[in-house]
């Protein structure tokens, strides 16, 4: 057996703004946003009184010399936004949109973003973080799964849960999925999402038709979403998020339906996702959703992001693929 050892770009030290001046302006953005991309930088932090951070394979860098100032990060949320970011913000309110940029005709970049008002040093100030989304989905066979996995991702009904916490990757993996259903399945796939991040554009669909909608914009919430997809006969559904026990339901009534759902739930391993998801019903309610659970259930992945030695990370994974033995014994749990 013959091993080789990929050849990797080192991860700066430092990584500072070439191009840099006294004030970021909305004519600034997209070259600064570009210049922390092509760093490779996942996230990018915009914040009253701090230098612009980019967060690169889990490692935080500051790219400005400069601290920004509360109008500097107003006026840029009111360009990602629109008019009235910077005045919600102001009100209480957090706020979740994308943001796009195309520097050529080959060229396109979004990014997932939420403004958030905080305080800086006892006055109002406003946090930006910018989650770079890579144009095209990934390949699932780059993904690294086990074959057994890969058996039980795209099943003929039920429920797929990707679990983990924010920026383990969970989007990522489920655009992998939603590409390869795209590719090689038939029927209607619709996903909702707060915001859309993926796109798949360039994705061929031979015998299948993608919808993307976003929440709030084109539907009010998760719960809704799935009330308008029990009407249009889709075959996948893709749920950006069960949070709370009206998702939750949803997602188990669409599967009851004979729908295939795909969602995410934040925890902490494969028996906390299950653990979570039965907990947000009342006490008179979560043994029979338990049970619906269960039977429902066909794949739950849980992952989360590990450095590597050479600066980058990759993902480890906790699996379960619900067989008939492993209905057997969660059955034979107490859930209340």
């Amino acid at each position: 057996m013959t091993t080789t050892t990929p050849t990797v770009t080192p991860i700066p030290e430092t990584l500072k703004y070439p191009k840099e001046t006294s004030r970021i302006t909305e004519a600034d953005l997209d070259e600064l946003l570009l210049f922390c991309v092509r760093n490779e930088a996942s996230d990018i932090t915009l914040q009253t009184g701090d230098q612009v951070v980019a967060d690169i394979h889990g490692r935080l860098r500051r790219v400005t010399s400069h601290k920004l100032s509360h109008s500097e990060v107003a006026a840029l949320l009111n360009l990602i936004y629109g008019a009235n970011g910077t005045a919600q913000i102001l009100s209480g309110k957090d706020l979740d949109t994308h943001y796009e940029i195309k520097p050529s005709r080959s060229e396109r970049y979004r990014f997932r973003v939420n403004g958030t008002g905080c305080h800086v040093e006892g006055h109002e100030g406003i946090q930006i973080t910018m989650r770079t989304i890579p144009i095209d989905p990934p390949f699932l066979k780059d993904m690294n799964l086990p074959s057994k996995l890969l058996e039980g991702i795209i099943p003929t009904q039920g429920i797929v849960v990707v679990a983990g916490s924010t920026g383990s990757g969970k989007s990522t993996l489920l655009a992998a999925i939603m590409r390869e259903i795209l590719q090689t399945q038939t029927g209607k796939v619709l996903t909702y999402e707060s915001p859309i991040e993926f796109v798949y554009d360039n994705v061929p669909q031979p015998n299948t038709l993608m919808a993307q909608h976003e929440i709030p914009g084109n539907l009010p919430n998760f719960p809704a979403a799935i009330r308008n997809a029990l009407r249009r006969k889709p075959n996948y559904i893709l749920l950006g998020e069960a949070r709370d026990k009206e998702t939750i339901a949803a997602v188990i009534d669409a599967a009851l339906t004979g729908h295939v759902v795909y969602t995410t739930v934040h925890s902490n391993g494969v028996a906390d996702t299950m653990r979570r998801m039965i907990a947000a019903f009342p006490a008179d309610e979560r043994h029979g959703r338990a049970v619906d659970l269960i039977e429902l259930m066909r794949v739950v992945i849980w992952q989360r992001l590990l450095p590597t030695t050479d600066g980058r990370r990759v993902p480890q994974r906790e699996w379960l693929v619900f067989d008939d033995e492993v209905r057997e014994a969660m059955l034979q749990t107490d859930f209340d």
